[in-house]
């Protein structure tokens, strides 16, 4: 209230000394409304006076906006911030149940190998002979020399 009717006598509307503004519920106005009640004011400033009021008002808009533009600038980067931190927690489980995944295939492919048979290896084949043992290379045979090639 106290700034509209700041705002009314900055204008200068109500410079006049002795002029009536009327209060209509919570805002003031020079136009007499229903329900409103007169509101004598006189404003006993002198010329500097109004003037310094008008420069401290202006000082003082120009403040906020500034602190609001800081505010907001303010909000942003932490909306930034909150942003990529749920961006990278959203990574990092992502890449954590992958790797579960991962880990549970793996150990399922570890126990269906370890429930099959074993299949006999190419080396070995059981025991057929003494001198024939796994890994031994098979010996190769001679040819006997015929009977008419010694005569010869």
């Amino acid at each position: 209230m106290f700034s509209i009717a700041a705002c009314i006598y900055s204008t200068g509307a109500l410079a006049q000394g002795g002029t009536t503004a009327w209060r209509c519920g919570n805002a003031y106005s020079d136009q007499p409304c229903e329900g409103g009640k007169a509101v004598r004011v006189n404003d006993s400033r002198n010329a500097q006076d109004r003037r310094d009021a008008d420069t401290g008002t202006r000082s003082a808009r120009t403040q906020a906006d500034q602190m609001e533009r800081s505010r907001l600038s303010l909000e942003k980067a932490a909306y930034d911030r909150d942003q990529r931190a749920a961006r990278e927690a959203r990574s990092a489980a992502l890449a954590e149940r992958r790797l579960a995944l991962a880990e549970q295939k793996e150990r399922d492919r570890a126990r269906t190998l370890a429930a099959e048979p074993r299949k006999p290896s190419a080396s070995f084949r059981g025991a057929t002979s003494d001198l024939n043992t796994a890994g031994d290379a098979p010996k190769k045979k001679r040819k006997r020399k015929s009977a008419g090639s010694d005569a010869a």
